[in-house]
């Protein structure tokens, strides 16, 4: 190497120094870029009928290795080239930056395809999809957190390269109470948010795609970073929520234990409905539905007011889409039975007249007096 060296400065020694550098330099990122294409063409067609692993190995590692090839054929160029010394200390230092920008980027990388190959054995489309939603939690936000640790641990060694980094981080350690409280402060809502996305990995009061009543709100969660969580609601907006919020305040998960729910549809019946022909009715028409999970279904009198009683009506079915749609079609289907089969049974205002002399009076005015209102 060390004659190899010695034969090229000696034959380009009638060149500039500069020039020679620069041609070398220039040289080198052409040649590294054309590595790269052709060794990623290569792993592209190798993998081409592999399994998702080797395809987002080399999907995923297309930009790190173009960066690697670069960083190791500058490094040979700059060792070559007859560069004065603060060029060659300032180009090393570049190159060591990238040395370690490679290192950081692979590592995200890696850990990008672990989870997306270690996930793919879940399904979230499934009807009872409990474990497929802790699973995917769980890995989802390890992800980021670890991807946070690795760009903060790269940037923080790419930034102790420069010596009054070092001599700061010295100073720092010397005085590291003051600096940490004074650090904590600053940095205490995204530490917060860190934190709260560690704890919830692990007890998971929310998972990916989960019912939820947030602030007033129905909605699905649809996805969790390291700092918030993003809930699609009913009609298509999207609530962003912090992690610290599902810590720290109360909020309903209708699908915490499972994706199943009861549902409830309250109808209002005058007294002379038959509460058994109701009940027959119900049971047919769950019975004939295609979303009842034949689990619950459920007729009972739950009140009674001085004009009308309260019929409570449970049924359930496998997810809480399901559930809603259920509760609609059993509200349609209840009422066309009594509309068709009970007219007289609706709520209604009854005014009857006294059994006295001035009977027919009273009667007029109790009808007057319901026509007014």
């Amino acid at each position: 190497m060390d004659q190899f060296i010695a034969d090229f400065r000696a034959y380009t020694d009638w060149l500039p120094n500069w020039v020679v550098s620069i041609g070398l330099l220039v040289l080198a990122v052409f040649f590294g870029l054309a590595i790269h294409r052709l060794v990623f063409r290569l792993f592209t067609r190798l993998v081409e009928n592999k399994d998702l692993f080797w395809r987002s190995l080399v999907s995923r590692g297309k930009r790190p290795l173009k960066l690697a090839i670069l960083t190791f054929t500058l490094s040979f160029a700059a060792s070559i080239a007859p560069l004065a010394a603060g060029p060659a200390n300032f180009i090393r230092h570049v190159l060591l930056l990238g040395f370690i920008l490679v290192l950081g980027w692979s590592a995200k990388a890696a850990l990008h395809i672990w989870v997306t190959v270690y996930l793919r054995r879940f399904k979230l489309d499934a009807e009872d999809n409990l474990l497929a939603r802790t699973h995917v939690t769980q890995s989802r936000i390890g992800e980021r957190v670890g991807s946070f640790m690795i760009v903060a641990l790269t940037i923080a060694a790419m930034l102790m390269t420069f010596p009054a980094v070092q001599q700061y981080g010295v100073s720092v350690l010397a005085s590291a109470g003051v600096a940490g409280i004074v650090l904590g402060l600053a940095l205490q809502p995204m530490l917060k948010n860190i934190f709260a996305g560690i704890q919830l990995a692990i007890t998971q009061p929310i998972r990916i795609d989960d019912a939820l009543i947030v602030e007033g709100e129905w909605g699905n969660v649809e996805e969790i970073t390291s700092t918030y969580v993003v809930v699609k609601l009913w009609d298509w907006r999207r609530m962003i929520l912090p992690l610290s919020y599902f810590i720290e305040t109360p909020f309903q998960n209708w699908t915490r234990e499972g994706s199943a729910l009861i549902g409830t549809v309250m109808i209002y019946l005058d007294y002379s409905v038959p509460v058994s022909a109701i009940r027959k009715r119900v049971e047919e028409i769950a019975n004939e539905s295609k979303i009842w999970d034949r689990k619950v279904v459920n007729v009972q009198v739950t009140d009674f007011t001085e004009s009308v009683m309260q019929i409570r009506i449970l049924i359930s079915a496998a997810s809480a889409p399901k559930t809603f749609d259920m509760r609609c079609e059993m509200r349609e289907k209840i009422i066309d039975f009594i509309q068709r089969d009970y007219p007289a049974a609706l709520p209604r205002v009854r005014a009857e007249g006294a059994a006295n002399a001035n009977g027919a009076a009273v009667m007029d005015g109790a009808r007057q007096h319901v026509l007014q209102s």
